[in-house]
């Protein structure tokens, strides 16, 4: 869908007209980038992210300088809002050192019992796609660490770890295909 402006006519007279445009879209619209895959953040995920560790620790994926990915698990995650993951990095190896403000991020959820009970496809796998925000101090860092599992804490007694929101763009199954969950 495409919409070109009049360049006589005010932006203020297309402020109906656009939010109109937006509210008909389909649900998977993004402004940012068209209908390719975007799908809020799957509610019905919510509580097995949550409780993942430590049977289906989530694996937490980054880009190495090189071009490689460093795959890493992460007990610590878990859902901070509809919109965000969150972890609580308090590691000291590469992914630590290349975790920085919009580093891009994909969580990796398996939980084989999600697709036995119809949740999730495909062997009952979660792929999330993102964008990190660090937070090193304020509101964020102490919301994650409230949140945190105990014995992550109990790993980070000095509290010398920081949050990552991880803005979620993308939710997809193993096939690649959006999902769309209740």
């Amino acid at each position: 869908m495409t919409h070109t402006r009049r360049p006589s006519r005010s932006a203020s007279r297309y402020a109906a007209p656009v939010l109109t445009i937006l509210l008909a879209c389909p649900a998977n619209y993004n402004p940012a980038g068209g209908t390719d895959q975007w799908r809020p953040f799957p509610r019905a995920l919510h509580e097995h992210i949550n409780t993942a560790f430590p049977a289906n620790v989530c694996l937490v994926g980054t880009v190495l300088p090189n071009g490689f990915a460093q795959i890493t698990p992460r007990g610590s995650t878990m859902v901070y809002d509809d919109e965000h993951l969150a972890l609580w990095e308090r590691g000291k190896g590469s992914t630590n050192a290349n975790m920085v403000d919009k580093s891009k991020i994909t969580v990796f959820l398996r939980k084989p019992q999600l697709r036995e009970a119809g949740v999730l496809p495909k062997g009952g796998i979660a792929r999330f796609y993102g964008t990190a925000q660090i937070h090193k101090s304020g509101p964020a860092y102490e919301e994650v660490w409230r949140r945190l599992v105990q014995p992550e804490k109990d790993r980070d007694p000095d509290k010398k770890g920081y949050a990552v929101l991880i803005k979620v763009e993308r939710a997809e199954d193993l096939d690649g295909q959006p999902l769309v969950l209740a």
